[in-house]
């Protein structure tokens, strides 16, 4: 077995996603599964069901009328929709937990993982033309990893994270001190998850410095989510910024007025998010 194996086994003993996550999770990866079947499962989590009548009755959306049931919630804000709504709630709750060193808190983290999530549905959307779902849903998790290792052996995580300096590689301190790394770690849990096949992958893959993939998939959004919501201050780690490939940079110059509004544009999205979320 290997190590990232052993980390995630030990972490299932202290902590693991409700069962309505993974419940939907199989949903969303069944072409038949219906809006009754997402209803059935959502009404069995009542924190769940408050979250998500509140969430559709939120002024960000305007409806004229109030929706009171669980079944005209989930047809008005679609399946993928609700599914990111019930993994953002479960993994805020797990991130608020204690745990932190000199460069590392899980509320940083949390507030990383939501810039990050949000930027990407951004960049998907407005420079790509493609559904955000799937690339906000990446950014709340890429960097779950983090969060296994702060919770199973947390004086060696910890220790990596206090000797970080810009410029170095947190993999590799990583894989000095803990024999894995929270990317590893990461894409094992999204398999877990049942997590589409392009999220396990972007989340294996949103520290590789080279490689033939595109700007457009999601490796390359989350790369480029995670860039600009670094240099504006969101990072994982104290003083943390993530470098890009040079074929991101170019793809970013290329289209830069477009980035430029997006960038100005972002604080107002995270505000929204917030607004429907939680702080």
């Amino acid at each position: 077995m290997s190590k990232a194996k052993k980390f995630i086994r030990k972490f299932r003993d202290i902590k693991t996603l409700p069962h309505v996550v993974t419940s939907l999770s199989r949903l969303i990866a069944d072409e038949n599964s219906t809006m009754r079947d997402f209803e059935d499962v959502i009404k069995m989590d009542p924190i769940l069901v408050v979250r998500l009548l509140r969430l559709v009755n939120s002024p960000f959306y305007g409806l004229t009328q109030r929706v009171d049931s669980i079944g005209r919630a989930v047809a008005y804000l679609g399946m993928k929709n609700l599914h990111n709504l019930a993994v953002t709630d479960a993994l805020k709750n797990i991130f608020q937990e204690q745990g932190q060193s000199q460069t590392f808190s899980r509320k940083k983290l949390w507030l990383h993982c939501a810039a990050v999530s949000i930027c990407a549905k951004m960049i998907a959307e407005r420079i790509f033309g493609a559904n955000g779902d799937d690339a906000y849903l990446c950014g709340i998790l890429h960097d779950f990893g983090l969060i296994v290792e702060s919770q199973v052996a947390p004086d060696k995580f910890f220790a990596a994270c206090d000797i970080y300096e810009k410029g170095t590689s947190l993999i590799a301190l990583e894989q000095e001190y803990l024999d894995t790394n929270h990317c590893e770690i990461g894409y094992l849990l999204a398999i877990d998850w049942e997590m589409p096949e392009t999220i396990q992958e972007a989340i294996r893959d949103h520290h590789l410095e080279s490689g033939d993939y595109k700007p457009e998939s999601l490796t390359g959004i989350i790369q480029i989510a995670e860039y600009i919501t670094g240099q504006l201050g969101y990072t994982a780690l104290v003083n943390v910024t993530s470098e890009l490939p040079s074929h991101l940079v170019e793809h970013m110059q290329e289209n830069m007025d477009e980035y430029k509004v997006l960038i100005e544009d972002l604080p107002e999205e995270m505000s929204n998010a917030q607004d429907l979320y939680g702080n």
